[in-house]
């Protein structure tokens, strides 16, 4: 037996993960962003095969040549339970093979971990999920309640063509669900010797942002007042600097606020480095949610060294605090100063939902089956998920990939990082944990 053969007998939750996960990354699914993919179809076709052994009748959904998505409905045997959405995305970012140790689309197996690009960002959880609902299949059993498996196209990108579109065109595959599961929380980290697993109860504001500067055109050997370049360098210059305060919501205050008290150190809200540093891997992504970001990414301008060109353009990424969208954009618009246009390229709304109620119980029930006594806290993400779509359908979305971690792992630079890989017993501690979610029954 090798480790591309599941090592458990197929009656567990965990048995196909191995060899899902690993089909998954051979496919290369890169989103080149622009509505630039690639594998889409391959991808929602091996997941539709899957969700057909686990008793689905799955929809493959095109929204645009090549942009496929796949849905799929699940009944429960619980008829007055509301629903609950199970979702993931196929597509992953860019890799450099050059810059890795491995074929990003090898798949390899080695150090007890599965490396390839999308491993961790979702292939991995999209692989648990399937192999938890293939399982409750084998077995005869279903899910408390009613569920509905989607594995979206250009999460990626923003969802446009995936999460967005269906949420806008096809909002009926999702009636009757109230909260929904997917990444990118649930992972554990070490706080002051113990183990926490932080559930994902929030995600800031997005907005994607083309600046223009227009100036008067002329020869590169005069001086020049009106010079677009320059105005809009010193846009540039003054939003990429501004020192945003820190600033907290529900979540992010719980969070400190509990590290606190598990390291015994007083939560200063002027400056929560004591409880940053104690949060492992996870401190730079939880330090990034404690206040807005505007990082410039991208300048535009000019053909020729002695022409001075009539306009510039550049792009800056911005991360908003949940309800602060608004008058952050205006401070924006202040900061880049008259003569500048600013226009979004692609926004979305940040949310929050409660650390409370069944569901969030049944995942800390969960884990606490599997990893007794460890901790279960609510965090913040910097970035954002297609729970944001959903969103709009008033469906409360949480990020719940739980994975147990070898201590050591700087698991939060994997996203998107060089060399991204997953532990193979953290994919299969997250089955369990998943199939005790699901409550399932005869």
């Amino acid at each position: 037996m090798d480790a591309s053969t599941p090592s458990t007998a197929p009656s567990t939750a965990d048995a196909d993960v191995v060899e899902i996960c690993r089909d998954l990354i051979r496919i290369d699914t890169t989103n080149h962003g622009g509505g630039r993919s690639v594998g889409e179809p391959e991808a929602a076709e091996l997941c539709a095969a899957w969700m057909r052994k686990a008793g689905m009748e799955p929809e493959l959904i095109e929204s645009a040549p090549g942009r496929v998505s796949v849905v799929g409905r699940l009944e429960g045997w619980d008829p007055e339970a509301p629903g609950l959405v199970l979702h993931g995305h196929t597509d992953v970012v860019p890799a450099e093979p050059d810059e890795w140790t491995v074929d990003p689309f090898g798949a390899e197996f080695r150090d007890g971990m599965i490396w390839g690009r999308g491993a961790v960002d979702m292939k991995g959880m999209d692989a648990m999920i399937l192999s938890v609902l293939v399982h409750l299949a084998r077995t005869g059993r279903r899910p408390r309640r009613p569920v509905v498996v989607a594995f979206f196209s250009d999460e990626e990108a923003g969802g446009v063509f995936g999460a967005q579109w269906l949420v806008a065109h096809r909002p009926e595959l999702f009636a009757g669900c109230t909260e929904a599961i997917s990444e990118v929380g649930g992972f554990s980290t070490d706080v002051a010797g113990t183990r926490a697993y932080l559930v994902q109860t929030g995600e800031k504001g997005l907005a994607w942002l083309n600046l223009r500067a227009q100036g008067a055109p002329g020869h590169g050997s005069a001086p020049h007042t009106d010079n677009a370049v320059t105005r809009l360098a010193g846009a540039m210059e003054r939003i990429g600097r501004h020192p945003w305060p820190l600033t907290y919501t529900k979540t992010t205050r719980q969070l400190l606020e509990e590290v606190a008290e598990i390291t015994g150190t007083p939560f200063d809200e002027r400056d929560p480095t004591p409880q940053l540093q104690a949060l492992g891997h996870a401190r730079d992504w939880v330090a990034g949610t404690l206040r807005t970001s505007s990082n410039p990414t991208g300048l535009t301008a000019g053909y020729k060294h002695n022409v001075i060109p009539s306009t510039a353009t550049g792009t800056v990424d911005v991360r908003l605090i949940p309800g602060e969208e608004e008058q952050t954009l205006a401070e924006l618009a202040d900061l880049a100063g008259d003569g500048i246009e600013i226009s979004p390229e692609h926004q979305d709304t940040g949310l929050e939902v409660p650390f409370s109620g069944d569901l969030v119980e049944r995942m800390a029930s969960a884990l606490d089956a599997e990893d007794p006594g460890a901790h279960v806290l609510p965090f913040m993400l910097g970035a954002g998920t297609d729970n944001k779509s959903l969103h709009r359908l008033g469906i409360a979305g949480y990020g719940f990939s739980p994975l147990q971690l070898p201590s050591g792992l700087e698991f939060t630079r994997l996203f998107h990082g060089i060399d991204e890989r997953v532990p193979v017993e953290s994919l299969r501690f997250g089955c369990r944990v998943l199939e005790h979610v699901l409550e399932p029954r005869a």
